[in-house]
């Protein structure tokens, strides 16, 4: 059997993010192409009953380190471990989900590891024995196909969302990790966690956004932004200029020096549609566009739009909704 395909599976709350899901979806695909082993990769503390999970969608096998020192993520203890089980086991493929924790991961170990690392990543396939990874450039104006034959292992980062996941209902073996990790490989320790608990789904993860621009004209107009996403179970996301303006946090900025999200439905409201933004936003599936100018760049890429006022149009959309949803 060729060298394998390595899935790393990023766990937060205690669950393992829908992205890893995805991306196995994809690696089972290739791996069924090449004879290649897919394999799962499991760390933190008290994670190893979520294994089984892996499996379900497609892994023959789950790497498990479970370990005290890996409770909290910390790029010196996870890219140590990771880069020692990539070195002992040789994969040809490791693939992680384009979030905070997976970009940051990923380039630290590509380092350990001298390996070609494909960043922000939208589709993947096979073509000629390669796997072919497609990935937006220059803000998302344009599209390219890149492969790195010559290098072992290929990673990659991709964006969540933009892969479907599909059961396999697989039963994975289990291999645990040994943890390698003492003081002198720690740089960064842990002291304390304070969550930010919403009721709103996560804004990388989400299905649906909702998000808000200039036009929101101050922080107490986001108001109806939430309404609406509350009403369709969205995440709420904004724009530079709302954040800039000091109207709602950075956590909440999509774009490029932002968060780059792939939703089923991205809903604009009062986003003129710079550039900046339009790279964060742009592989949504589809888009709305609600915009008081009738010439908004928006308008450009949006699938449907609305020429009006947000602050009557929205509202509207929130209440009639709302009557569909009781």
């Amino acid at each position: 059997m060729a060298k394998g395909i390595f899935v790393f599976a990023e766990v937060k709350d205690g669950n393992i993010k829908k992205v890893a899901y995805e991306l196995l979806t994809a690696g089972r695909k290739a791996a069924d192409q090449t004879g290649e082993e897919l394999a799962g990769v499991l760390f933190g503390k008290g994670v190893a009953s979520l294994a089984g999970s892996l499996g379900e969608y497609g892994a023959d096998k789950v790497y498990v380190a479970d370990d005290d020192k890996l409770a909290q993520y910390t790029t010196d203890a996870y890219s140590k471990v990771l880069a020692d089980l990539i070195k002992e086991k040789d994969p040809s493929t490791v693939l992680f989900g384009c979030t905070v924790q997976g970009r940051d991961l990923a380039a630290k170990v590509a380092q350990k590891v001298g390996a070609g690392l494909l960043s922000d990543c939208t589709g993947m396939e096979l073509e000629g024995g390669n796997i072919v990874f497609t990935r937006p450039v220059y803000s998302g104006k344009a599209i390219m196909k890149a492969a790195i034959p010559e290098v072992s292992p290929v990673m990659a980062t991709i964006r969540p969302n933009v892969l479907p996941a599909e059961a396999a209902a697989r039963s994975a073996a289990v291999e645990n990790v040994a943890v390698n990790v003492d003081a002198d490989d720690l740089r960064q320790v842990i002291k304390d966690v304070i969550m930010q608990i919403s009721s709103r789904p996560e804004l990388t993860e989400a299905n649906i956004i909702v998000s808000g621009g200039r036009g929101m004209k101050g922080s107490e107009g986001f108001k109806v932004i939430e309404d609406l996403a509350d009403a369709i179970g969205g995440a709420v996301g904004a724009s530079r200029a709302a954040v800039d303006s000091g109207w709602i946090e950075q956590r909440f900025q999509v774009g490029q020096t932002g968060k780059v999200v792939s939703p089923t439905l991205y809903v604009a409201c009062g986003i003129s549609g710079a550039i900046q933004h339009l790279a964060g936003m742009s592989s949504s599936k589809c888009i709305v566009a609600i915009n008081k100018d009738e010439e908004a760049n928006i308008f450009k890429l949006a699938d449907y739009g609305i020429v009006g006022d947000l602050f009557q149009v929205v509202p509207v959309l929130a209440e009639e909704i709302k009557k569909i949803m009781k």
